[in-house]
């Protein structure tokens, strides 16, 4: 068959390990036509790739579309960047990240202005570039299939890693060729305690298909998992000590809201403990889960604890003064950005303090330094050089990405799986996670998705892989 008869996709993840996704998939069909489209185009959050931020390796202008997992910054960061730089086709995602993404997108700026004002650089993209972003933006529901154009469906199906998240179904197509199924996990789980996560229908498992798997926790098992927070939480308190619990806006601050609410109803916490909530995108998504519309379970609804008081610059100044037992849940989640840079050089040589993080902490972030510091030596926070004196935790129990074998177990629900790419991992997870879907799911191929190879993907699987010209 000649190579104009040949009806294949090529697909590349443009991040090299976790954040900065942005998957972009090249469609050749047999009349010669070449389809563009990303899927997702988040901002890199680990100091190794920041550069990356201002490199887009394709013609912006030629993307005919793009499709959107959920809204977290290292997934929708960087898509005013691809507007700025000539792409104005539709940004397809579910209802609820059409509500909340216009809030991220305006948060994120904020923060890159103040930063490139910091590093006297300039910014990324400006205001207009997000305005112009939120205009492309179409809602789609979940399960129901929409046509992109002749070729392209795309189906959105639930996801528990977040509010809104969806893994997404692409089923391209041509006459007298096999269907290109591609299914792209986003970042995935099986499970979330504020809406519903509806299994994969039986039609989607029948399919012929190529999975694109994300990696976050590839080198753990659900088993593994330790569940530290209450007992770090209520050992501080005890100890008449002052907890500082660094949150992402989005998930992860209403998660913990609703962790203490439970232990006050279980009577672990005493409801005379101030709660104090900082970070103005996490209270406003806060406001959200509250006022409706984001499909939040019915018994969910009032997850707030008692005594909670909600923090600004106003009433800041009075929470850092306190010399009282309280607990603080701030943002930013890896304590780089946001409120965090107020509380944790307030905090961190305070021997009575307990700073406790509760997600994914990036490599280059204040998180990961902190942790990498051991205990009486000195760390950099800010522009400050203090004693690392408090105690610094970390725990994995609320993560919103599914473990190894929840994955393992997602990926054998496919009865035709032609071959599974592995994304959005530190570099030797992916490999760790690569060997075990080699073992223990047995696709036809297994390959591991990155900046340095094309994989050329048809109805039957994998074809070949393509070096690229960049790193």
């Amino acid at each position: 068959m000649g190579e104009k008869n040949r009806f294949y996709v090529d697909i590349m993840a443009l991040h090299p390990e976790v954040t900065g996704s942005c998957i972009l998939v090249i469609v050749k069909l047999p009349n010669e036509e070449t389809i563009r489209f990303v899927v997702d185009c988040g901002l890199f959050q680990e100091c190794l790739y920041s550069e990356l931020n201002s490199i887009l390796p394709f013609n912006a202008e030629n993307i005919e579309f793009c499709l959107i997992t959920h809204n977290h910054t290292d997934h929708i960061g960087r898509l005013p960047y691809m507007v700025k730089k000539g792409f104005s086709n539709k940004i397809y995602a579910t209802e609820c990240t059409c509500r909340l993404l216009p809030i991220a997108l305006k948060d994120s700026y904020k923060v890159l202005t103040d930063v490139s004002k910091r590093k006297n650089v300039k910014c990324l993209y400006d205001e207009t570039d997000v305005d112009k972003t939120v205009q492309l933006l179409e809602s789609c529901e979940y399960e129901k299939t929409i046509k992109i154009n002749e070729h392209i469906r795309a189906t959105f199906f639930t996801n528990g890693h977040l509010v809104g998240a969806a893994s997404i179904l692409v089923q391209i197509s041509y006459p007298g060729y096999e269907d290109i199924n591609l299914f792209f996990t986003g970042d995935y789980n099986n499970k979330n305690i504020f809406t519903e996560v509806k299994p994969i229908p039986e039609w989607v498992k029948e399919l012929p298909i190529t999975v694109i798997q994300e990696s976050t926790y590839g080198y753990m098992d659900s088993s593994e998992i330790e569940k530290t927070f209450e007992d770090n939480i209520l050992k501080c308190l005890n100890e008449d000590g002052t907890v500082v619990t660094l949150v992402f806006s989005l998930g992860r601050a209403q998660e913990i809201l609703y962790e203490l609410r439970k232990m006050q109803q279980e009577g672990k916490l005493s409801s005379e403990i101030p709660i104090y909530f900082d970070g103005k995108l996490a209270i406003q998504y806060t406001q959200l889960y509250l006022k409706g519309g984001l499909h939040i379970k019915d018994e969910m609804k009032n997850f707030l604890p008692e005594n909670l008081t909600f923090v600004n610059k106003g009433n800041r100044a009075e929470v850092l003064e306190s010399t009282d037992k309280k607990i603080i849940v701030t943002t930013s989640g890896m304590g780089s950005y946001g409120p965090a840079q107020t509380y944790i050089p307030e905090y961190i040589s305070r021997p009575k303090a307990l700073i406790q993080f509760t997600g994914y902490t990036a490599e280059g972030t204040l998180g990961r330094r902190l942790k990498d510091t051991k205990k009486g030596e000195m760390v950099q926070v800010g522009g400050l050089i203090v004693k690392k004196s408090a105690e610094v935790e970390y725990t994995n129990e609320y993560s919103a990405h599914a473990k190894a074998d929840e994955m393992i177990i997602f990926l054998n629900q496919f009865k035709n799986l032609k071959l599974v790419l592995v994304n959005h991992g530190e570099e030797d997870v992916k490999k760790v996670f690569a060997e075990r879907i080699v073992n223990e799911v047995n696709p036809k191929r297994v390959g591991i998705l990155d900046r340095e190879y094309f994989f050329r993907v048809n109805s039957y699987g994998l074809v070949k892989t393509l070096s690229t010209k960049f790193k």
